[in-house]
């Protein structure tokens, strides 16, 4: 089966039960994503909601999955009535939450839960995250030579990073294209930037920001929840990894890794990303009032490519960093 999902979570449970797990935020993002946001439009999603909502509606019912776990606690409110759009196109959901005290207890029951909906031993789950934690041994290589060795892109991290989160459905043959690719880099000459930025939120929905600001000699060594998507800490204990994935949880816990992560990689400004209707706006409150570095803050909606409002606002940050 295929196994559709709004937001990281156990994977493990997924893969020990022999179904292929599917980022449906990565099909979206990659797909023709306009189209995809068309369809949501179409069948009577709101202008006013998150595009991301729309795309992962209109993917999970084009894309072949069979049933859809959707995170609705420690992720996006919206998910709530998307399951339930979802279900009325007879396609199965499984609800799956972060709670929001980081209880222990409670976050082993919810894994627990998905255990037994899929009919998987805890023993058999434990075993994939063995061979899961191999690969993102190598991810932590591939971030190393992002921000030690300066040879990978801000780009190239992010891609990488970000399809951790299901592995693109195929963790062996994602391992042999991550060895590859960390053989390559590691031959490269190092990047010369002129600034060291970090990218904090959700992955962009904006295509060319990457690119963008390469152009202008800049680089970003550390892309936030993507490294998390990661899930960088190799914890032994499963519990203990998802408790310490930051996403779910509060501004605080974010904000925690991001200082850590601006002092570690000696980061000279962030960008601040939020996607448009998203209550996680409300955060850079808090990420303006503890970061210590520059922070510019910008805005996409719709997927595509950046708009001139926002290219004028980078520029006119970048002409402040060096004067």
């Amino acid at each position: 089966m295929k196994i559709g999902f709004t937001t990281s979570f156990p994977v493990e449970v997924v893969i020990a039960a022999g179904h292929t797990p599917i980022d449906m935020n990565n099909i979206f993002v990659t797909g023709n994503a306009a189209d995809f946001v068309e369809q949501a439009e179409f069948d009577g999603y709101p202008r006013n909601i998150c595009s991301w909502i729309k795309g992962m509606y209109s993917v999970a019912l084009s894309s072949g999955i069979d049933a859809v776990i959707g995170v609705v606690e420690g992720d996006c409110s919206n998910t709530h009535s998307l399951m339930s759009t979802l279900v009325d196109k007879n396609i199965e959901v499984i609800s799956f939450s972060f709670p929001h005290n980081k209880d222990r207890k409670k976050l082993a029951a919810e894994i627990e839960k998905l255990e037994q909906y899929f009919k998987v031993e805890h023993s058999k789950v434990l075993e994939v995250k063995v061979r899961l934690d191999k690969i993102r041994k190598k991810l932590i290589r591939l971030d190393e030579l992002t921000f030690k060795d300066n040879k990978v892109t801000g780009l190239e991290n992010h891609l990488w990073l970000v399809n951790s989160s299901d592995f693109n459905g195929n963790p062996d043959d994602f391992e042999i294209r991550l060895d590859k690719f960390i053989l390559e880099a590691g031959e490269r000459k190092s990047i010369n930037s002129d600034f060291r930025f970090g990218f904090l939120g959700v992955p962009p929905i904006i295509t060319d920001l990457y690119d963008f600001l390469l152009e202008y000699n800049v680089n970003v060594v550390f892309n936030e929840i993507q490294r998390q998507f990661s899930m960088p800490y190799l914890e032994n204990d499963i519990v203990d990894q998802y408790l310490h994935y930051t996403y779910p949880y509060t501004i605080f816990d974010r904000l925690k890794d991001i200082r850590d992560e601006i002092e570690n990689r000696k980061l000279d400004a962030v960008i601040s990303y939020s996607q448009s209707f998203c209550h996680r706006q409300i955060d850079n409150i808090l990420i303006k009032k503890y970061i210590d570095i520059p922070v510019l803050t910008i805005e996409g909606d719709q997927p595509g490519e950046l708009d001139a409002r926002t290219k004028l606002r980078i520029e006119s940050f970048l002409d402040m960093l060096k004067y």
